[in-house]
């Protein structure tokens, strides 16, 4: 067996008004369709994968997100050029977004170029590009 890629991702967030608000502008800026946009849920489709957010319930929503516990760490949305990952940094600037790191490049695999962000909820983000295969080293 093989599989064809991820079929969606959801993220739990502590406060839902705020994250739609980042999500809704991000997402159709990566070309992502909205295809449910109700209370506590919104969720959009392109780019052959499917990301979403769902409210957190009200007694875990002050806990908030950490990286190094288990469970997400960070999630990364590939593009197709280098040239993307620059306006999606742009884009990420105009939007208010905390920038981690601005684009660079790293020792994943020859070329790889990506910036680094975070959500509402300090959830890591990743837009990247990676000549090529895409593949890390080999």
């Amino acid at each position: 067996m093989e599989i064809n890629g991820v079929a969606h991702t959801f993220l739990t967030v502590s406060d839902f008004d705020r994250a739609r608000a980042f999500y809704s502008q991000l997402l159709p800026f990566l070309g992502m369709k909205p295809v449910m946009d109700i209370a506590g849920t919104y969720y959009c489709v392109g780019g052959r994968t499917a990301f979403g957010i769902r409210e957190a319930p009200e007694d875990k929503r002050a806990e908030g997100f950490d990286q190094w516990r288990a469970g997400l760490h960070h999630l990364c949305f590939r593009s197709r050029t280098r040239e993307d990952v620059d306006e999606a940094f742009e884009f990420l600037k105009e939007i208010g977004a905390k920038i981690v790191h601005d684009p660079e490049e790293a020792m994943w695999a020859p070329g790889y170029y990506s910036v680094l962000f975070e959500d509402p909820d300090g959830i890591r983000l990743e837009v990247n590009f990676v000549p090529g295969k895409g593949l890390l080293k080999e």
